[in-house]
């Protein structure tokens, strides 16, 4: 059998499980608030273009109006200032659409302290116990927020939310193969990280060394540790700093 036929077979039989990794996309989805004078996304609206009616007797569709970073989205270089000659979301290698993923879960922390930031020694604990970190995977970062994501003020949390320190975002982006982060909050990095120096570190260090972020995912906690398989497929918007994403796991049973 090819792999590929194989690979169906396993799906169907219940030997590999599909894992929706995405929040749902609506009028009430979560939106980054930056303070004035900074300009910010528009939250997800449907416009009726019609609906079995006399503007289209036999067909419903709609027109979609939203920010290229809203709900679920894939971060590219480009989105940032340290990569502004960087990719955009449409030159993304297709072979970067499919990679391993691994699962650093810090939910309880995170439950007690919602500033909690993940520090390079929590990765490399996690090393220690789980081996490297997949060359040219996904790191994804369980911290539970997923949970919020249904309340707008919880999740945002009026700017507590949990995130990666300074020195972590560096060392990720230098010293670690990832291709990228995701991460359960609004961003790929904490509520309070525009006080950190540099600000927003995540962005300035993993989109600056050419990787990428994945954001606002759910069911992180269904995946194990290590062996998933993330497709992460963004919308090839040409110029366009990033995409809704709609993020899918493959994970073996």
């Amino acid at each position: 059998m090819s792999i590929l036929r194989s690979l169906l077979a396993s799906v169907r039989a219940g030997a590999v499980e599909i894992i929706d990794l995405t929040a749902p996309l609506s009028d009430r989805t979560p939106i980054l608030q930056l303070p004035e004078p900074f300009g910010n996304a528009s939250p997800f609206r449907l416009e009726e273009i019609s609906r079995y009616d006399d503007r289209g007797p036999a067909w419903y569709w709609n027109d979609i109006h939203t920010s290229e970073h809203t709900g679920t989205h894939f971060d590219a270089p480009v989105h940032w200032v340290t990569a502004r000659e960087g990719q955009d979301v449409s030159q993304v290698p297709l072979r970067s659409l499919i990679a391993p993923a691994v699962v650093l879960d810090y939910s309880a922390e995170a439950a007690e302290d919602p500033d909690f930031l993940l520090q390079i020694e929590h990765v490399r604990e996690w090393e220690r116990v789980n081996g490297a970190l997949p060359e040219g995977g996904w790191l994804l970062y369980r911290t539970g927020w997923d949970a919020r994501s249904d309340d707008a003020a919880d999740f945002l949390n009026q700017g507590h939310s949990p995130g990666i320190s300074v020195e972590c975002a560096r060392w990720l982006a230098e010293e670690r193969p990832i291709m990228g982060v995701g991460v359960e909050t609004v961003g790929t990095d904490a509520g309070a990280a525009h006080s950190f120096d540099p600000a927003f570190p995540c962005h300035s260090f993993l989109l600056g060394a050419g990787k990428y972020g994945l954001t606002q995912l759910r069911n992180l906690a269904q995946l194990p540790p290590t062996g998933a398989v993330v497709l992460a497929p963004p919308l090839p918007i040409v110029g366009g700093s990033g995409s809704p994403v709609r993020v899918l796991a493959l994970v073996e049973r």
